[in-house]
C-alpha cells in the first residue's frame, strides 16, 4: 500500500519530549519547539502478527503534522481508511490555525492582541485565545505566579522567541531583566469581556508556550471524539494525551532520563495527559555556562534546581502548565504547587539523576533496576 497513513504490521513510534521550556515562561512552546521536557518514548506496537492485510487496514492509522515547531503525531486505533483520512484532514486544518494564531513572535492573532494590550486598547479576539487567558489566570493564582504567560517580553529578552537552539552568547544584562520585572506583568491584569480583552498593565505580553500545546491536544482529542473515534493518542514533541485503549490493552510509554537512557515505563489510563518539562535541551550558552530556557517569572532567571518534571492529569492544558510550574517551584516548593493544583501523579528528576515521585505515581511506573528513587507523600494522597 502506498498511502502514508497505511499501518505497518509492527510500528514503533518514538517521541522526544523537548521543551516545555518556557515556564511560560520560556518553555515548552510548541512553536519554539517545545521548550521543555525530558524525553518520552512512546512505543506503540500495533497489530503484531496480524493474519491478513485486510484486518491490518481496519485497525491502526498514523499521521504526522509538523506544527508547533515540532513533529506532532496522531495514532488512531480500530479506524478504517476513510474515517482516518477525514480525521487527519480536520486535524491538519486545526493545527495549522493554532500555530498561526497562537504564535508569540511571528505575525498573527496573538501578536496583534499583544500590540493592543501594550497600547492599553481593548481588542476583540478568538474564543481560543480568550479561553487560554481565562485558564491562565486561574493557573497563575493557583501556582502563586510560578506559571505566568504574561512574561512574553522577558522571554523575548532572553532570546527564547526562536526555534533554533542552542543560542550562543551572554545572558541579558541584569538591569534589563530587572526593568521588565519592575512592570510586574500578570495575566490577572487582563480584563475579559466576552471576546474582548484589555489590560491595565502595558507590560503584559502574552506567550502561551507553556500551555498552548496542552490545550491544542485537548482540542484535537475532542475533535476526534466528535468524529466517532474513541481510541487514539495525540502527541506534540513528546507531550501527549491518550483516549481509549490500544486494542485489548492500554497504551504504554517509556520514560528516559534527562541524560539519556530509560528510567522506567508505565501504562496509560483511558483518558489522560502526560507532559514533561525539562531544563536541559533548550538553552542559551555562554562558553561553558548554560542558561535553560525555562524562566522563573518571579526572578526573571532560568531555573536549574530540577532537570525534569513529569505530570499526569486528566487534561493536556493542566498537565502542560503544571509541569512548568512544578519545575519552577523546584525541590522546595513543588509539593505546595502540586497540592494547590490537585495533582497526585508527579515524577521529578534532579541534576544527579535521582527520581522523586508521589505515592500514586510510584504505584504506576515500573522503574528500572538501579534507579535511585524516593517516594514523597503529601496531603492530596
Amino acid at each position: 500500500p502506498s498511502s502514508p497513513f497505511m499501518p505497518r504490521m509492527v510500528a514503533v513510534f518514538l517521541i522526544h519530549l523537548f521543551d516545555r521550556g518556557q515556564a511560560v515562561h520560556a518553555r515548552r512552546t510548541w512553536y519554539r519547539s517545545g521548550m521543555k521536557r525530558f524525553h518520552l518514548i512512546v512505543a506503540l506496537v500495533f497489530a503484531a502478527l496480524l493474519t491478513t492485510a485486510c484486518r491490518d487496514e481496519a485497525e491502526s492509522r498514523q499521521a504526522e503534522f509538523y506544527v508547533f515547531g515540532t513533529l506532532t503525531g496522531v495514532t488512531l486505533w480500530d479506524v478504517h481508511e476513510a474515517e482516518s483520512q477525514r480525521a487527519f484532514a480536520r486535524l491538519q486544518e486545526t493545527f495549522q490555525g493554532m500555530h498561526r494564531d497562537w504564535h508569540a513572535w511571528q505575525p498573527g492573532e496573538l501578536t496583534r492582541v499583544n500590540e493592543a494590550l501594550a497600547g492599553g486598547e481593548e481588542v476583540a479576539t478568538s474564543e481560543d485565545i480568550v479561553e487560554l487567558v481565562r485558564r491562565s489566570q486561574e493557573l497563575e493564582r493557583l501556582t502563586g505566579g510560578r506559571f505566568n504567560p504574561a512574561i512574553g517580553a522577558l522571554i523575548g529578552l532572553w532570546g527564547f522567541h526562536t526555534s533554533d537552539y542552542p543560542i550562543i552568547g551572554p545572558p541579558p544584562e541584569r538591569p534589563e531583566i530587572e526593568a521588565l520585572l519592575a512592570g510586574r506583568p500578570s495575566t490577572l491584569d487582563i480584563r475579559i469581556d466576552g471576546l474582548r480583552l484589555v489590560s491595565s498593565n502595558a507590560a503584559v505580553q502574552l506567550d502561551f508556550g507553556a500551555v498552548a500545546k496542552g490545550y491544542a491536544i485537548d482540542i484535537a482529542c475532542a475533535q476526534l471524539r466528535e468524529l466517532g473515534i474513541d481510541n487514539a493518542i495525540v502527541n506534540a514533541g513528546g507531550d501527549l494525551r491518550v483516549i481509549g485503549s490500544h486494542g485489548d490493552r492500554p497504551w504504554r510509554i517509556a520514560v528516559r532520563a534527562p541524560g539519556g537512557g530509560i528510567v522506567g515505563s508505565l501504562e496509560t489510563g483511558r483518558d489522560e495527559a502526560i507532559f514533561t518539562s525539562g531544563n536541559y535541551e533548550r538553552f542559551r550558552q555562554e562558553e561553558t555556562r548554560r542558561y535553560p530556557h525555562i524562566l522563573d517569572p518571579r526572578t526573571g532567571w532560568p531555573v536549574e534546581d530540577l532537570a525534569s518534571v513529569t505530570v499526569i492529569a486528566d487534561e493536556g492544558l493542566l498537565a502542560d502548565a503544571a509541569a512548568t510550574a512544578l519545575i519552577v517551584a523546584g525541590r522546595s516548593g513543588w509539593r505546595e504547587v502540586a497540592q494547590s493544583l490537585g495533582l497526585d501523579q508527579v515524577l521529578l528528576i534532579d541534576g544527579s539523576g535521582k527520581v522523586y515521585l508521589t505515592g500514586r505515581m510510584a504505584g504506576r511506573i515500573e522503574l528500572l533496576d538501579g534507579i535511585e528513587s524516593e517516594i514523597v507523600e503529601f496531603a492530596t494522597e
